[in-house]
């Protein structure tokens, strides 16, 4: 969800084979402004990724835009600390796909993604962050290798199946998914923010579409539509997994989101963790509308 929109049978986390460009060497690395861009060949994909400033490697997990870009003023303050990783999902944006996919299990694709990732780049255990389906993404990063991960976060995932009205969101979803087929994308994505999100992320959101669209900005919303929205929501996630590494898990919030959709998951959560929620500030989109007190809160939380 989150975020803004504007091979077969087998999976990496099992081969766990690492396919570099040519004979197990990675393409030559760009810089740019400080930030070290570069892509990653693994099964399936091509995943565009950055990386700037030093420190613990920490690797920031995008929602439905799928894209970097959402995390660029985040990762810019993080990286004062952190060796900060920002990349796009595969099939957004500069991730392009290599042949067919297997969408029956593109959300443990994309947790072996970050797998891959994390193993070109560090020998040690890793911080992942991710914020709504990239939540999601996260906690399975940890319940399929816990040992490559030193703690994850989790902003605001909509695994609405922990509700007790999970019925009525599927609903919802599934009537997102038919306002866009018959009405078109922006329909669509104006009924998703108005229920899902509250007033400031819907207006963030809408203003985003209207002034920072790219070239990417229809196909990543049309891939989200198809393969995400009605999808990831659905997730049952592994919470015998998740309950013994739960020490390593921050749950975080919204402090505006307390009573939208977007928070709800993480509270039941919180209470088969035995975890409590850290709150960040702004709502579910938070790091963009307050990067520089949510890097803050992020740096508290990590210290904990």
């Amino acid at each position: 969800m989150g975020g803004i929109v504007a091979v077969m049978g087998f999976h990496a986390r099992r081969s766990r084979d690492l396919i570099l460009d040519g004979g197990g060497r990675e393409p030559p690395t760009m810089m740019k402004e400080g930030k070290r861009m570069s892509t990653l060949k693994v099964p399936g994909a091509q995943l565009y990724y950055e990386g700037s400033g030093d420190g613990s490697l920490l690797i920031l997990i995008p929602g439905a835009k799928g894209e970097a870009e959402v995390f660029r003023p985040l990762a810019q303050l993080l990286s004062a600390q952190y060796q900060v990783v920002i990349y796009d999902r595969r099939g957004f944006s500069r991730s392009t796909l290599d042949g067919p996919q297997d969408y029956d299990h593109r959300l443990s694709t994309d947790a072996d993604d970050v797998w891959h990732l994390i193993e070109h780049l560090t020998h040690k255990p890793t911080i992942v962050f991710g914020s709504s389906s990239g939540a999601i993404v996260a906690l399975e990063v940890i319940s399929y290798y816990p040992e490559r991960v030193q703690t994850v976060v989790a902003h605001e995932p909509p695994a609405v199946s922990l509700l007790p009205d999970a019925a009525k969101w599927w609903a919802f979803f599934d009537g997102v998914y038919d306002t866009y087929h018959k009405e078109g994308i922006p329909k669509a994505m104006h009924q998703f923010g108005s229920s899902a999100f509250g007033s400031g992320d819907q207006q963030l959101m809408e203003r985003a579409q209207r002034e920072h669209t790219n070239e990417y900005t229809l196909s990543n919303a049309t891939y989200w539509l198809e393969h995400e929205l009605r999808q990831y929501p659905r997730v049952k996630l592994d919470l015998a997994a998740l309950a013994e590494h739960a020490g390593r898990i921050v749950l975080a919030g919204g402090r505006d989101s307390r009573d939208q959709l977007t928070y709800q998951p993480n509270r039941v959560l919180a209470r088969q963790l035995g975890r409590e929620i850290v709150d960040f500030p702004g709502g579910h989109l938070g790091f963009l509308s307050y990067p520089a007190l949510f890097a803050k809160q992020l740096m508290n939380a990590l210290k904990d």
